[in-house]
């Protein structure tokens, strides 16, 4: 997790001195919520210029912010309570609202933020945090989803019948026009998954195997169990 840690810090400082703002897009899950509690510690919490960081979510559960599995309230409780930023730095994704027009507003939100109209092309992240699940999903794009298809919208409701739920989730393109992707992977139920993707042997693509921001190919940091499968040297833990 310090490996990924330093990633962050890295991505953050040359951020700040190149725009003066780090736009950070964060993800759901233990193992992302484990990042957020070290970057949150000391040692590390001195190390980024908070009142200059952006956060932002790639997807989210049709749930009220308070609730136990809101992606917000988990980066909260990890570290935006303990970073203090702006609330006019914090964009997070109105899951209490009906999925449709959740989606609509985060759009809105984040055209305010990035100066830039939906019409006009894609907002570019400086870090994206992704992970993998067992199926092959990232974000809250899931296999033989609808908004596997989307081309233009930037934040899609993507009703997801096997979890009989709907989810919002940045569109594929929106996640393509980061500068940079990490993805953080743990866990031996993600193995073959994870030899599929890296392979690109799955026909159809699995969701995590299409995400290619424009910035150069995402960085992949794993643990020893989800890398079991791997043939190429695992480089960091998550």
């Amino acid at each position: 997790m310090r490996t990924a840690a330093e990633r962050v810090i890295r991505a953050a400082g040359a951020a700040i001195t190149a725009r003066g703002r780090f736009d950070w897009g964060l993800a759901g899950g233990s193992t992302p919520a484990a990042l957020y509690r070290l970057l949150a510690s000391d040692g590390y919490r001195e190390r980024v210029e908070w009142s200059r960081v952006h956060f932002f979510w790639s997807d989210e559960r049709s749930v009220p912010p308070q609730h136990a599995d809101s992606n917000y309230r988990m980066a909260r409780e990890a570290l935006l309570d303990a970073v203090a930023p702006a609330s006019a730095h914090v964009h997070r994704i109105a899951g209490e609202l009906a999925p449709a027009e959740a989606a609509e507003r985060y759009t809105a939100e984040l055209a305010s933020s990035f100066g830039l109209e939906p019409s006009a092309g894609f907002p570019s992240f400086d870090l994206l945090l992704l992970g993998m699940g067992p199926d092959g999903h990232t974000a809250s794009l899931f296999p033989g989803t609808p908004a596997l298809s989307e081309t233009r919208r930037w934040v899609v409701a993507n009703e997801v019948r096997a979890l009989g739920t709907t989810r919002l989730t940045f569109s594929l393109p929106l996640l393509n026009a980061s500068r940079a992707v990490l993805f953080l992977v743990a866990g031996a139920d993600k193995a073959e998954r994870l030899e599929q993707v890296l392979s690109e042997r799955a026909d159809p693509p699995l969701p995590a195997q299409l995400v290619r921001p424009r910035g150069g190919a995402p960085d992949w940091l794993v643990d020893a169990a989800a890398g079991a499968k791997l043939a190429l040297p695992i480089e960091g833990t998550a």
